[in-house]
């Protein structure tokens, strides 16, 4: 099976020697994704907003993979502030509330002192 490896154009991931997401068979596993706009690299000072971001770029990802956010099944959330999960409720509530994946949230710094949030997802690609 081939292996497919998707990038979002982010210097972080030539940086680091990382792809955004990588097509493995049946699988898209996307990386830990943050909240930056990957267009211009800029970033949202709140969690809520970083929260919508995150998953846009985790939408757009598993586009390029040929899968989509329904068949997301695991997420993994995590925070600096544990404090702040549940403001990002709603917004989790707007892209999963149907799909409703297996997911784990858990405190951690995070490399950067703007990043509020960082999602990774594993999905299906079907």
């Amino acid at each position: 099976m081939a292996r497919k490896l998707i990038s979002s154009g982010s210097s972080f991931e030539k940086e680091m020697g990382y792809s955004r997401a990588v097509v493995q068979g049946d699988w898209v596993f996307v990386s830990g994704t943050t909240g930056f706009n990957y267009e211009d690299m800029t970033i949202a000072d709140d969690v809520v907003n970083q929260t919508e971001q995150c998953l846009k770029n985790i939408e757009g990802v598993l586009e390029q993979a040929g899968s989509s956010m329904s068949n997301i099944v695991r997420i993994t959330y995590i925070l600096p502030d544990a404090t702040e999960f549940e403001q990002c409720w709603p917004v989790l509530k707007k892209y999963l509330g149907e799909v409703r994946p297996a997911a784990t949230m858990f405190a951690a710094g995070l490399s950067d002192p703007r990043m509020k949030i960082e999602i990774q997802v594993t999905a299906l690609n079907k």
